[in-house]
């Protein structure tokens, strides 16, 4: 399953440049992750300081 961001994001923006497939994007208050783009490989989980995307 797709990655999803939690509302512990803090917007920083780090899953984003890490994500090798641009499926993040910053959205109404904190980053969302397209599920129809991701491919589960956890890159914005292991750079989130606040560990906000977690696997659905």
């Amino acid at each position: 399953m797709a990655y999803k961001i939690s509302d512990e994001c803090i917007s920083c923006g780090a899953c984003a440049a890490e994500c090798p497939v641009e499926a993040i994007s910053e959205g109404d208050g904190k980053y969302v992750i397209d599920a129809d783009t991701c491919i589960e490989c956890g890159a914005c989980a292991d750079t989130c300081p606040v560990s906000a995307p977690a696997a659905e």
